[in-house]
């Protein structure tokens, strides 16, 4: 029933369509007679070349493209004209997606375009890097960065410092700089890797007083705030429950 109410929908639609465009009236007759078939044969012929000229279409059909190959348009600029922005815009794009192997080559070739002297493009070099599980990599491309004059800059490298002697095993130097990074950084992400360490590393007390801090916290935000990174707060709740049931225990 719910098809065929939506079969005669799409005719009545065609119908009208023919009338207000003052189309073919043989669009009628055939609307009529096999509904299905030229339904089909009037949406393709008459209804998308014109939709194809639409401002919004084309505006929707963009957006479309770009979800589906988001670098495709900065792919066609670099072939246009391949500059130093243009492959860091490259690879800014694929890092976003997460495709961080295709991104170090392109930081690489944009840094020697700059003798080495672009310290944003470094560091973003450092942490693709250190997501393709390059932690010796990012840890000398940090270490070849002048320190940032603004202080959120800094934490944010401090905090990238952390997570990569994190994964060296380099535990020590990255509990203190997870202490140190944490009372400034805006955010939970650095909490909850320090936290995380901690508890590697046996330090349950230290590890509970920071993920009530971030309980405290996470109750000030909006749901939105909360949905951006549901995943980290559900696993910072679920942790420090468990550490209290173990104590309590």
């Amino acid at each position: 029933m719910i098809l065929y109410l939506g079969m005669i929908a799409v005719q009545v639609l065609c119908i009208v369509d023919v009338i207000r465009s003052r189309r073919n009236q043989l669009w009628i007759m055939a609307l009529v007679f096999l509904p299905v078939a030229s339904a089909i044969a009037y949406l393709i012929v008459e209804v998308l070349p014109g939709l194809r000229g639409n401002r919004h279409i084309r505006t929707v059909q963009a957006k479309a493209v770009a979800a589906l190959d988001p670098e495709r348009e900065l792919r066609s600029a670099l072939e246009l004209a391949d500059t130093v922005a243009n492959r860091i815009r490259l690879a800014d794009a694929l890092a976003e997606l997460g495709r961080h192997g295709e991104a170090v080559p392109l930081y690489r070739e944009a840094l020697a375009g700059t003798g080495g002297a672009d310290a944003r493009t470094e560091a973003r070099l450092a942490r693709s890097l250190f997501e393709t599980g390059d932690g010796d990599g990012a840890l000398d491309a940090l270490d070849t960065l002048a320190p940032p004059s603004g202080q959120s800059e800094r934490d944010r490298l401090q905090l990238l410092r952390a997570r990569v002697l994190d994964h060296l095993g380099r535990w020590e130097e990255a509990l203190a700089l997870y202490a140190d990074v944490v009372t400034r950084l805006p955010g939970e992400e650095a909490r909850c890797r320090y936290a995380a360490l901690l508890l590697a590393e046996g330090y349950e007390g230290r590890a509970r007083r920071v993920l009530e801090e971030v309980e405290t916290r996470i109750k000030r935000l909006d749901r939105q705030q909360r949905a951006a990174e549901a995943d980290m707060y559900r696993w910072a709740i679920d942790t420090l429950r468990g550490l209290r049931e173990k104590s309590a225990a």
